[in-house]
């Protein structure tokens, strides 16, 4: 989430990227090493998660929350919806991928 990737990507596209807080931003990078990769899916983890996209969506007024890991999804994706979309990356690469490999 540190990397320039995203905002380089998005800005020249005239669209900001916000991303979480410092202490949000260690709790993803804890959880994700910690618990995801090792197949660790706790439902706090999961609250704790989505807390974050609220609070993204709420104080910083965000309107998509890009899922940069690909572990994310792994604990997102049946989640309730916490009124801001989701996007994806792996399933997003994955699509291209097979659309441009089926044209």
């Amino acid at each position: 989430m540190q990397a320039q990737f995203y905002p380089k990507v998005f800005s020249a596209r005239g669209i900001e990227v916000v991303a979480p807080d410092p202490e949000d931003l260690r709790y993803v990078h804890e959880r994700s090493m910690g618990e995801l990769v090792k197949g660790i899916k706790r439902p706090e983890t999961r609250e704790g998660l989505l807390a974050i996209a609220r609070r993204l969506r709420d104080e910083e007024q965000v309107g998509e929350i890009i899922l940069g890991g690909t572990k994310l999804p792994l604990i997102l994706w049946d989640a309730p919806n916490p009124s801001i979309p989701f996007l994806d990356t792996t399933m997003i690469h994955v699509k291209s991928i097979v659309a441009a490999m089926l044209s």
